[in-house]
């Protein structure tokens, strides 16, 4: 069974965030989570419908290792969801300002 790697809330931090998000591609990633606001699969979440299934997990993984998302698998899929309260608890509306000029 897989086992993903999420940072406690009080181990997310900016400059781990800021790393994660400085790749385009990720941050069309949290872009499609925070707009659907729910949950979502790795596939329904990609930027790119060709791309690579393994880039589409290094990308998930960085955000996840980074404290961004949270990753659950539900059958043979993997759900995930912005960890919005924890990463705006840290940092007041970051993630909804650097949405905002991407």
């Amino acid at each position: 069974m897989v086992q993903f790697v999420h940072p406690a809330a009080e181990d997310i931090t900016l400059a781990g965030v800021l790393g994660a998000l400085a790749d385009p591609m990720r941050l069309r990633i949290v872009a499609s989570l925070l707009k659907k606001n729910g949950c979502m699969s790795c596939s329904e979440a990609a930027p790119c419908p060709d791309m690579a299934k393994s880039t589409l997990s290094h990308h998930f993984r960085v955000l996840r290792e980074a404290g961004i998302i949270h990753t659950r698998k539900i059958g043979v899929e993997h759900r995930n969801t912005l960890r919005i309260d924890d990463l705006n608890d840290h940092f007041p509306d970051l993630l909804e300002g650097i949405l905002r000029f991407a």
